[in-house]
């Protein structure tokens, strides 16, 4: 195995780990505007890191040049979405209701 074969399972398994933490951040947190926080910082960080294991695995300029699109693209479109999703939550937002659309959780089960 050569050093870029190691860093590229390790971007790989971390970026891997990064989105594995969104998806369960988007569970376990309780209203919408706190389930923004890890469907879009983890998540593109993680996406970051896999393709940052995809370029390491096959270094050219094509392939960079593609990746850093999808990096660039993934980053302006998380960012816009997020802001669309936490203005309609807090205008939706009334005084009994959090703002999410799916209803919480019981704490006993």
């Amino acid at each position: 195995m050569t050093a870029l074969e190691v860093a590229a399972a390790a971007c790989l398994l971390l970026g891997a780990a990064l989105a594995f933490a969104a998806g369960v951040g988007m569970y376990r947190f309780p209203d919408t505007l706190s389930r923004m926080h890890p469907a879009t910082k983890p998540q593109v960080l993680g996406l970051h890191l896999i393709l940052l294991a995809m370029w390491l695995r096959e270094p050219t300029w094509t392939t960079a040049g593609t990746l850093l699109l999808v990096g660039v693209f993934q980053v302006i479109t998380a960012t816009v979405a997020a802001y669309m999703v936490g203005r309609a939550a807090y205008r939706a937002r009334t005084p009994d209701d959090d703002g999410t659309a799916i209803p919480p959780r019981d704490p006993r089960g």
